[in-house]
């Protein structure tokens, strides 16, 4: 994999750079912390939830394939350069991640295998701490500490949950696929457009997917029973068509768009927000009100974030440049580059 050049550079970004990161990051949380609500309801219905995720990142793939050939400009060497990037990224931070958690949720509990799932923003500070130095500092430590409380009690797991060894396997799986997002949606260096990476990541993704479910290995059950939400009935196909659009198109766009703007590390950590969307959106949508624990869970998430962020510019200051890496980073502003 290429470097992660903001990691050293744009990891501490400044002014309109760090606040549109911020509030594409927000987005990308709030998206796909949406998803789960939306799911429960048509779980209850009868669909499974490999059919489910296969018609999510399908949509996703149709909106975002004429964007993406747009931003492509006829480049297709660009995409033959890069085919093996996309294949991961298709194979693993979209179709891995989402059929991983899906089958371990199938051996244990959702928050459990939430929780390990989203253990992927250490991971990613454990792999540029190994793979370009960057280690991370005391506050930074703090931070990922406070964040990893602040989940546990938004997940409400204070009473203890039963996990079983096949379950954590695949969660910790599920952690590779998410992890892989964060470091290659960060990765400016690889010339890739943003739009260009997300449609032929949605597009690899929905072959893999579809492929399993050929194969068998996701299950794939549909329904056309209404569903209720905050109790109002729609059609079956409203909550699909939210599910492709806005939780799987919008949130991966939106979600790359912060990567090249805040660096897989704080991207990564902020994306942590998506647990506490989630839980907001089953308040709204399910009427599933969220306790005490949970709320005071989701500031320490939000305070974690904080601190990382605090702790980006001693990490970046103490990071040796890998051989050839600067003038990666440097020798363009980031104006330059592809941006979403």
């Amino acid at each position: 994999m290429t470097t992660v050049a903001d990691d050293e550079t744009a990891d501490v970004p400044t002014g309109s750079r760090l606040a549109s990161g911020l509030g594409f990051a927000v987005l990308s949380a709030a998206s796909f912390g949406m998803s789960g609500a939306l799911a429960s309801e048509l779980l209850d219905a009868g669909w499974s939830a490999g059919a489910i995720v296969l018609v999510r990142v399908g949509l996703a793939a149709l909106v975002v394939a004429p964007f993406a050939l747009v931003s492509l400009g006829g480049r297709w060497r660009l995409l033959r350069r890069s085919a093996g990037l996309v294949l991961v990224y298709g194979a693993l931070a979209v179709a891995g991640a989402q059929f991983c958690y899906f089958s371990a949720v199938q051996h244990m509990q959702v928050g459990p295998a939430l929780l390990i799932e989203y253990t992927a923003p250490a991971a990613v500070v454990v792999w540029l701490w190994l793979r370009h130095g960057q280690r991370p500092g005391a506050v930074t430590l703090f931070g990922a500490g406070l964040a990893a409380l602040g989940l546990v009690l938004v997940l409400d797991l204070a009473s203890g949950a039963d996990l079983s060894v096949p379950g954590v396997l695949w969660a910790l799986a599920a952690m590779v696929g998410a992890a892989t997002y964060f470091v290659i949606s960060a990765d400016e260096d690889n010339g890739m457009p943003p739009m260009v990476l997300a449609g032929g990541g949605l597009v690899v993704g929905t072959a893999v997917l579809g492929l399993l479910g050929l194969v068998g290995l996701l299950p794939m059950r549909a329904s056309t029973a209404s569903v209720t939400y905050a109790g109002t009935t729609v059609v079956w196909w409203v909550p699909l068509l939210v599910l492709g659009v806005v939780t799987a198109a919008v949130a991966y766009t939106s979600g790359i768009a912060a990567g090249r703007r805040l660096g897989s590390r704080l991207a990564s950590f902020v994306a942590l927000l998506e647990v506490v969307a989630g839980v907001l959106f089953a308040w709204l949508l399910l009427d599933e009100l969220p306790r005490t624990v949970q709320l005071l869970g989701g500031l320490l998430v939000l305070a974690g974030v904080v601190f990382v962020k605090l702790g980006e510019q001693d990490t970046a200051a103490g990071a040796e440049p890998a051989a050839g890496a600067e003038p990666a980073a440097g020798a363009e502003p980031a104006t330059a580059r592809p941006a979403a």
